[in-house]
């Protein structure tokens, strides 16, 4: 793949207005500029990260993660673009050198696509199909309309989100720059090639456009077929995916702290362990010198100096496997090829991390909450798409926003109404919609 060439400005939908366009350097801005703006990405608010909302401590939501991991991505972008285009100094003055923003725009879309209650959601809607109420619609729909819901994804949301055009919306949805769309999606293939780890990058009404997105840049396609397409990554791709993951993992550490679910003790062994000794007697002692003595400043100081060399390894493993990653040969993630003392450090935050975090009474209530008030709006909703005559159906169609085509003849439109409605909900507003179809709330007269 060519640097020139993946790296490009023109907008989804907007085709035939490109060589209209002279403001090069403010397009990928512009993107970023939607998303901050946009209703989808305000909700991110009020969307579970890890740990219940809202709490006597505040700890991150999606929004605050999604805004920290951009941050990253952007420091990560620049970084490579600076360190690459000592390499290629044929890249310098092109729009190479704006792929710190465009990161930094695929970072702040990344979670968009997630529905209420982080993965307890998605497993949700999973397994309504697979093994709830929904099984039996497996005879009504088509086998490629089949892999999609009973694999139902954040990530290929997010795409989806970001390109279909909604009732009333215009053509290209958000109408992005190729570059920033194809950076957005972690698995660039479709759900006929999940396989067991059940991950994919786009929905069978998506496909055409990221296929033609690929195409564009000259993304390497893989396989494909009429049962699916598969491409290699876009290259800016890892650098998203290297942002969320150290985000994910190490703010969910200091949240911990915060919440008292680690010690300070555990909190500063797991931080530190990213460092050898010289290193971790240097950072206590510059904490020592600046008379910095609160715990939880102290731990910020740890994470920031995690979080520090955790980008500055993955710029280093970007850089120097660039042929690799241009070629599409490359495999795994940044993370897993950093070097052999921070790549173990960060190994055991993700086992502590399991053990004491994610299995956490905390965590565990949220998520078994949030699972039975997914199914139940699923198993009404999904039941009202297939039945829409009945006088019940009718009345919860029409809580549907108008952007929403639940009306449609077909039943496969229908259904992926229901999916966009119900992922595009806030917690707080799925729990809403759950107390009134139960008949819990009334609004007050």
């Amino acid at each position: 793949m060519d640097w020139q060439r993946l790296i490009s400005n023109k907008r989804l939908g907007q085709e035939d207005r490109h060589a209209l366009r002279h403001d090069d350097r403010s397009e990928f801005k512009r993107d970023s500029d939607r998303l901050i703006y946009s209703a989808p990405f305000r909700r991110l608010q009020n969307k579970t990260q890890v740990f219940p909302l809202p709490g006597s401590v505040f700890v991150h939501n999606r929004l605050t993660h999604s805004l920290e991991v951009a941050s990253l991505g952007k420091s990560l972008g620049d970084d490579v673009a600076r360190k690459l285009t000592e390499v290629h100094p044929e890249l310098r003055g092109t729009l190479f050198e704006e792929i710190g923003t465009i990161v930094q725009t695929a970072c702040y879309a990344h979670d968009m696509g997630n529905p209420p209650f982080g993965h307890s959601g998605e497993k949700a809607i999973q397994a309504f199909f697979i093994e709830g109420p929904g099984a039996g619609l497996e005879k009504d729909v088509s086998r490629r309309f089949w892999d999609d819901i009973t694999h139902f994804e954040g990530n290929a949301n997010a795409f989806r989100l970001l390109t279909h055009r909604f009732l009333g919306r215009r053509e290209g949805g958000f109408v992005m720059t190729y570059s920033t769309l194809a950076s957005i999606v972690k698995y660039p293939f479709s759900s006929s090639y999940a396989g067991k780890h059940g991950k994919f990058g786009f929905f069978a009404t998506e496909e055409k456009t990221y296929q033609k997105i690929a195409d564009e840049l000259g993304i390497i396609r893989k396989d494909g077929s009429a049962e699916g397409i598969c491409y290699v990554r876009h290259p800016l791709t890892y650098l998203m995916e290297a942002a969320d993951d150290i985000c994910y993992e190490i703010m969910d550490i200091e949240d911990s702290h915060k919440l008292k679910l680690l010690s300070f003790e555990e909190t500063a062994d797991l931080l530190l362990g990213f460092f050898d000794e010289q290193a971790k007697q240097s950072i206590r002692r510059r904490i020592e010198e600046e008379g910095v003595t609160d715990r939880n400043e102290q731990v910020v100081y740890f994470r920031a100096c995690a979080v520090g060399l955790l980008e500055a390894e993955c710029v280093r493993v970007f850089v120097e496997r660039e042929e690799e990653i241009l070629n599409g040969t490359f495999e795994g993630s940044l993370i897993q090829h950093i070097s052999e003392l921070p790549c173990q450090a960060y190994r055991h935050c993700t086992e502590v991390s399991k053990d004491k975090i994610y299995r956490s009474k905390a965590v565990l209530d949220v998520e078994l909450s949030g699972y039975k008030i997914m199914e139940t709006l699923m198993e009404a909703l999904i039941g009202a798409a297939v039945e829409p005559d009945h006088f019940h159906s009718q009345q919860l169609i029409h809580r549907f926003s108008s952007q929403y085509d639940i009306q449609s003849p077909d039943k496969e439109t229908r259904i992926m109404a229901v999916l966009d409605y119900i992922s595009g909900m806030t917690d707080i507003y799925a729990l809403d919609i759950y107390q009134k179809i139960n008949g819990i709330s009334l609004p007050l007269v």
